[in-house]
């Protein structure tokens, strides 16, 4: 066997997901077996960096690589599009993830001479939905690294414990409050690893086994299995059911994914998968994905995939270059609307942006004016408040001087009662008395009888 260059194309080599680490262990394996492979996307990041690391270049530029690739391992559309562009006479086989992801759409080119599936569900969207031909779709399930996904130290226990949400997409929203409450109705520890939740994990291999049963989809899903957890397939889009050796098989076929996510999120759904948990069928299921899903089988299917395609002559005649260049109009013409879709939305939020820049602007302004307002209202306040200190203290003051009077007329009166009570007791108001007694008793009565009173005595 020949030693081949393989141009890996992808999306983004960003993010730690679905077909960015599918590359990055696809790439490992090429090279554990002597090939060359080199990643390609504009948009690189950690998984680009692990790949750097493993010595296995990493670009966001063609030009940058010297000598062609034998073959384009082509994943998503618009990078593999231009990896054929860029080397011409390089065949291609493209691969697709996804149902639902508007990149992982089949491209239509002649130098594409295979499309693979990792699942059922996405054999469907090329058949049914692009009109790829069935003979030209290979169905390769999706893998599981068994040397890093190694099986758990010790069995399940009998009753779960720790549970533990293994996706992306996991964030704080409805449906992982529906996932809490179910594990807190049952008595059960859960935990988030998920770029959604800030709990990324570069190494999911040494956390999944400490958890009994894990909640996940696709890739996460086959991992969890494979170091030996219980695992339900779920995800945002919906609720699947536990894996058990009894639906092993169909949900293998469906890589555990959107067609298995199917019921509705809900608190009791959850609860009735929990009730579930069987340690010993979990671990026959574990050993099933470590019997059919490993890495290993699959690196040597795609290799005799790529062998197989590389042994069909490959010549750029005149009718060749032709069909590729109505090839590249129809890709053109499928990608159109949605670029012009694109840009429409990119005006239209341009025009929302200068619209919120305008009203923000405005508010700024009144802001500006609502705080001077303020500060004068703050100040007018500083005002009243100093008159208001100061005529407490003209009170205090008063009040003060008012206790003052109070005290000297207090003593004033006391004086007086006591000089009254002086008086009384002097011999002049002693001899007053007896006066006013004679007046009363005999002077006037003596008067009044001798037919005269003095004016002084009435």
């Amino acid at each position: 066997m020949s030693k081949l260059r393989v141009l890996l194309t992808n999306n983004t080599l960003a993010a730690r997901a679905g077909s960015e680490l599918y590359v990055r262990d696809l790439a490992t394996a090429l090279l554990a077996r002597g090939h060359t492979p080199i990643a390609y996307s504009t948009d690189l990041g950690e998984v680009a960096e692990e790949l750097r690391l493993a010595t296995i270049p990493a670009v966001a530029d063609l030009s940058a690589i010297a000598e062609p690739p034998d073959i384009i391992h082509g994943q998503h559309h618009l990078d593999t599009m231009t990896a054929l562009l860029h080397f011409p006479g390089v065949p291609c086989i493209y691969f697709c993830h996804g149902w639902l992801p508007w990149e992982e759409a089949p491209p239509r080119f002649p130098r594409i001479r295979q499309y693979v599936t990792v699942d059922y569900t996405c054999r469907d969207r090329l058949l049914y939905e692009h009109a790829i031909p069935a003979d030209q779709i290979e169905v390769l399930l999706n893998f599981v690294d068994l040397d890093r996904f190694s099986p758990r130290p010790l069995p399940l226990p009998p009753t779960p414990q720790r549970a533990l949400v293994f996706s992306n997409a996991a964030s704080h929203s409805a449906y992982l409050k529906e996932v809490q409450a179910a594990c807190d109705r049952v008595g059960i520890t859960l935990d988030i690893i998920g770029a959604g939740a800030g709990s990324a994990c570069a190494q999911p291999e040494q956390m999944l086994g400490k958890y009994d049963i894990v909640f996940a989809k696709g890739r996460s899903a086959l991992e969890a299995m494979a170091v030996g957890a219980a695992v339900i397939v779920h995800d945002a889009v919906g609720t699947g059911a536990m894996v058990t050796t009894e639906n092993f098989a169909q949900f293998r076929r469906l890589n555990f994914g959107i067609r298995t996510l199917q019921n509705p999120i809900s608190v009791d759904g959850l609860v009735r998968e929990l009730s579930r948990y069987d340690p010993l069928d979990a671990a026959k299921v574990s050993q099933q994905i470590r019997t059919t899903g490993g890495r290993e089988a699959v690196v040597s299917q795609i290799i005799q995939l790529y062998e197989k395609v590389l042994s069909r002559e490959v010549t750029l005649s005149k009718h060749g270059a032709a069909a590729e260049s109505q090839a590249i109009a129809a890709y053109l013409h499928w990608l159109t609307p949605r670029l012009k879709q694109i840009y429409h939305y990119e005006n239209k939020l341009v025009q929302q942006t200068n619209a919120y820049e305008a009203q923000l602007a405005q508010i700024r302004i009144t802001n500006e004016q609502t705080e001077q307002t303020l500060a004068l209202t703050q100040q007018h306040c500083h005002n009243i408040e100093t008159a208001l200190e100061h005529t407490q203290e003209q009170l205090r003051l008063t009040q003060g001087q008012l206790q003052h009077t109070h005290t000297q007329l207090q003593t004033e009166l006391e004086n007086l009662h006591a000089h009254l009570d002086w008086m009384k007791t002097s011999k002049f108001w002693k001899l007053r008395h007896l006066y006013m007694q004679c007046r009363q008793r005999i002077m006037l009565p003596l008067g009044r009888r001798l037919g005269a009173v003095p004016a002084k005595m009435r």
